[in-house]
């Protein structure tokens, strides 16, 4: 229904005017882009990079905290969420960390000592 609307006799002859010199000198018409072909896209590797620090020195920046959350790591780390994500779910992989909570993808971790202490509480 919308659409462009038809140009006026005088717009018409300005734009056929300036395609006409610009073949004449060889350039290519303003409306149209010269295509340029490039190699095969590659895929984008999203890997997060973690701080420099082994896993002895995350864990005793994590031990003192409370509850440990993406938002509680990432603000004891200085570093943005998703890496804090990463890192706890590293930690995690290696049995560092245990989910002890959370819902909805709102996890919260402890470090395995923490687990085994609040475990053996009555």
């Amino acid at each position: 229904m919308g659409g462009v609307k038809k140009k006026s006799l005088a717009s018409m002859e300005k734009s056929q005017d300036s395609q006409d010199t610009a073949q004449e000198q060889g350039e290519p018409a303003k409306g149209k882009k010269a295509e340029k072909k490039s190699g095969p896209q590659q895929k984008k590797q999203l890997a997060f990079l973690p701080p420099k620090m082994s896993d002895a020195e995350f864990l005793k920046t994590l031990t003192p905290l409370k509850a440990i959350t993406v938002y509680t790591a990432s603000r004891a780390l200085g570093v943005n969420a998703s890496v804090a994500s990463g890192v706890i779910k590293d930690l995690e992989s290696k049995n560092l960390l245990a989910r002890v909570g959370g819902f909805s993808g709102h996890g919260v971790w402890s470090t395995k000592s923490g687990v085994t202490a609040s475990a053996q509480r009555p």
